[in-house]
């Protein structure tokens, strides 16, 4: 069990942070970012389940500023990106989201299935 991936999203980016399990495993201080999208619980620096969305309606300037240096100096430069949202690939009706650009990042892989 301990040995599953811990994946979190960011932003509409998932990310594998399972080499940070001190901080994102089970029982560890962030487990309740893990396996959803919590851009407005990282912006917030919030782990307030009313937080842990993808909403960031009504932040801040300084909320937003700090969602995306956490989201260039710790996600980005610190763990692999695995994959995207939905909300990031497609628009709400569900059509491709033609605007859609992936993060630049040298390792990424595209896997068909996980």
């Amino acid at each position: 069990q301990d040995d599953q991936p811990i994946y979190m999203a960011v932003k509409g980016v998932v990310f594998d942070v399972t080499s940070g399990k001190e901080f994102y495993g089970r029982g560890a201080p962030y487990n309740a970012l893990t396996g959803k999208d919590s851009t407005r619980g990282v912006a917030k620096m919030s782990l307030d389940p009313a937080d842990l969305t993808h909403d960031i309606t009504g932040l801040t300037p300084k909320e937003l500023e700090s969602l995306d240096d956490v989201f260039t100096r710790v996600y980005k430069a610190k763990y692999p990106i695995v994959g995207y949202t939905a909300r990031r690939i497609l628009n709400e009706d569900g059509s491709p989201n033609l605007d859609f650009k992936p993060e630049d990042q040298p390792h990424f892989d595209i896997k068909d299935e996980f």
